[in-house]
């Protein structure tokens, strides 16, 4: 039996298993590395799991009619259709909440995403299995890639900056923020007792011609504030 008639044989053998397995597994690592790259709480290995669980699940529902005869009249998608449900509660888990903004969805998505194409997989779609991975791919490196570049004004920023106590007020630095055009979505406030400074969090929506350089010397110059920092929320 050749390579070709082993991937797309209708009959599980050991030999099928293993090729869609590997597949799963090369899938999921291309993927998953991309996650892992943007420092994602659900990785690489958490995609390789993911892709061969779900493989795992069709060759069972696959092999379960085919072996035994008194399920021979069963439905052969049943074991893998709890995957398409199962998999919304460990894609809930890479969603992180900032106030009332989260982080995290595109991680969710592509965790669902991955156990569809490991299912796919283990149906022996292999062409169908390729061009998806390619898209997904595509859309987590040169679209983000484009949206960065032509909507940057419309992905949710974070300011945090470490202020002196009772040193500046929040108007004063609003007035900062707002003076460069930014609009400002929401403001956090966190104090801690016996400390001296306390942190304000705002969430911002900052327009693409700004340099964050010159939001940088402007922050600087503001009396009481100690350090700052910006950073996206995706």
């Amino acid at each position: 039996m050749d390579l070709k008639e082993i991937a797309y044989t209708t009959e599980i053998t050991f030999e099928t298993a293993a090729l869609r397995l590997l597949v799963s597994f090369v899938a999921g690592m291309l993927i998953g590395i991309e996650r892992e790259a943007h420092s994602q709480p659900a990785g690489m290995r958490t995609h390789i799991l993911i892709s061969l669980g779900s493989t795992l699940a069709m060759l069972v529902s696959i092999y379960i009619p085919q072996t035994f005869t008194a399920f021979q009249n069963g439905d052969p998608g049943r074991i893998a259709a709890q995957v398409v449900t199962g998999i919304g509660f460990l894609g809930a888990g890479a969603i992180l909440r900032f106030g009332v903004n989260v982080k995290g969805l595109t991680t969710a998505a592509s965790i669902w995403a991955m156990a569809m194409l490991g299912l796919a997989i283990g149906a022996g779609l292999f062409k169908i299995s390729a061009l998806v991975a390619v898209i997904i791919l595509f859309s987590l490196t040169i679209m983000d890639v484009f949206e960065k570049r032509f909507f940057q004004d419309k992905i949710l920023k974070r300011i945090e900056l470490t202020v002196r106590k009772n040193s500046v007020s929040i108007n004063d630095l609003r007035k900062v923020i707002v003076a460069m055009k930014i609009r400002i979505h929401e403001t956090d406030i966190r104090r801690s007792a016996g400390e001296t400074t306390e942190k304000i969090i705002f969430y911002v929506y900052i327009p693409i011609k700004l340099d964050p350089q010159l939001l940088g010397d402007e922050l600087e110059k503001t009396e009481g504030v100690v350090a700052y920092s910006v950073e996206m929320i995706n």
